[in-house]
C-alpha cells in the first residue's frame, strides 16, 4: 500500500523533474537509508557473495533498476493509471510462473482464485481511461510486472538460503545497485532538488516508499510464498486507486468501483491460510517388553522370556 502512494504523492507535488531522475533519486534515498539501518550486517555479504549469493543478488538488482526505468517509460507514454494497472496485472501471474519454473513451487487453488480475481478487478479499474494504447508503453509495463516477479522470486530465496543475512541489508545493497543506471538522468535533471516541494517528496519516496516499504517487505516474504506475494503487490493499484478518488478527487465510475471489489477480494483470498494435508497415520506394530525377545524363527511367533 505503501508503492500505491508513489503515484499520488508525485501528483500532489506536481516538480519540474523527468520520472527516471526521481526514480533514481528514490532508489538512492532509500537504498541509503537501508544500508544505514543495517550497516553491522554488510560485512557478511563478503562470505555470502562467495557462497552463492552474488548471482540472486545480481539478479535482484538488475530488475530493479530495469523495473524502474521500464515503468517509469510506460507511465510517460500511457500514463500512470494504465502503467500501473498493466504492470501490477502482469506481476502476480509473472511472479507464480517464475517461482514454478525456477523453484518448483505449487500454484494452490487459492493463489489461482485469488489471482484471477485480482487482475479481473484491476483490468475493470482500466476501464475509466479509454481507449487508445500506445505499444512501447505497453510492452514496458509488462516488462517491468515481469521484473517485478524476477525480484520476488529472488529475494524469497535469499531469505530462504541465506538465513544469516537479514533480507533488508540485501535489499539495501540490490537498490542502490539498481540506482546506478539512472544516474545520468539525476545529474541532468536536477533543477527540483532546490525546491522544498521537490525534497519533500523525494524525502517522501525514499523514506516511506522505497526504506520502509521495502523493510516491510523483508519482514513479511520470508513467511509467504512467492506467488502470494505476487498476488498481494496488487494492493499498490488497489492503494493507489483509493488515494485518487478519495485525496485527488478523481470521479469513481461503477466498472472502477466493482474492480476495486474484485482486487480487494481478491486480496483477502491470498492472505488466507493454504491448508495442509496431513499424512496418514501408519500403525505402529506393537514393541515386545524388555523383558522379552521374539523368536526368529518362522514357525513360532511367540515371546519367550529372555534368560537371567
Amino acid at each position: 500500500m505503501l508503492w500505491g502512494t508513489v503515484g499520488p504523492a508525485q501528483a500532489l507535488a506536481d516538480i519540474p523533474m523527468g520520472p527516471a531522475a526521481l526514480g533514481g533519486w528514490r532508489l538512492l534515498v532509500g537504498g541509503a537509508v537501508l544500508g544505514v539501518l543495517t550497516g553491522r550486517h554488510l560485512r557478511a555479504l563478503l562470505p555470502a557473495l562467495q557462497q552463492g549469493l552474488a548471482r540472486p543478488l545480481l539478479i535482484c538488482a538488475a530488475a530493479t533498476g530495469i523495473f524502474q526505468a521500464a515503468f517509469l517509460y510506460s507511465t510517460a507514454r500511457t500514463g500512470a493509471a494504465l502503467a500501473t494497472v498493466v504492470a501490477l496485472g502482469v506481476a502476480p501471474a509473472a511472479t507464480g510462473l517464475i517461482a514454478r519454473s525456477l523453484n518448483g513451487e505449487h500454484l494452490t487453488r487459492t493463489w489461482l482464485i485469488s489471482t484471477a480475481a485480482a487482475v479481473s478487478g484491476c483490468a475493470l479499474l482500466l476501464a475509466p481511461t479509454g481507449a487508445g494504447v500506445d505499444i512501447l508503453g505497453l510492452l514496458s509495463a509488462t516488462a517491468s510486472g515481469v521484473c517485478y516477479g524476477l525480484y520476488t522470486v529472488y529475494a524469497k530465496q535469499l531469505a530462504t538460503d541465506h538465513l544469516g543475512i537479514p533480507l533488508p541489508t540485501v535489499s539495501a545493497f540490490s537498490l542502490l545497485l539498481g540506482a546506478v543506471p539512472l544516474v545520468p538522468w539525476m545529474v541532468t535533471d536536477s533543477a527540483a532538488l532546490g525546491q522544498p516541494a521537490g525534497l519533500g517528496l523525494i524525502a517522501w519516496l525514499g523514506l516511506a516508499t522505497t526504506a520502509l516499504a521495502y523493510w516491510l517487505f523483508s519482514a513479511g516474504i520470508p513467511a509467504t510464498s512467492a506467488a502470494a506475494v505476487g498476488t498481494l503487490s496488487l494492493a499498490e493499484p488497489l492503494a493507489a486507486f483509493v488515494l485518487g478518488v478519495f485525496v485527488l478527487h478523481e470521479r469513481l465510475t461503477p466498472a472502477a468501483t466493482f474492480g476495486s471489489l474484485l482486487m480487494l477480494g481478491g486480496l483477502a483470498a491470498a492472505c488466507f491460510p493454504t491448508p495442509r494435508t496431513r499424512p496418514a497415520k501408519v500403525p505402529s506394530e506393537p514393541q515386545p517388553s524388555p523383558s522379552y525377545v521374539t523368536s526368529t524363527s518362522r514357525t513360532w511367533k511367540h515371546q519367550v522370556p529372555r534368560p537371567n
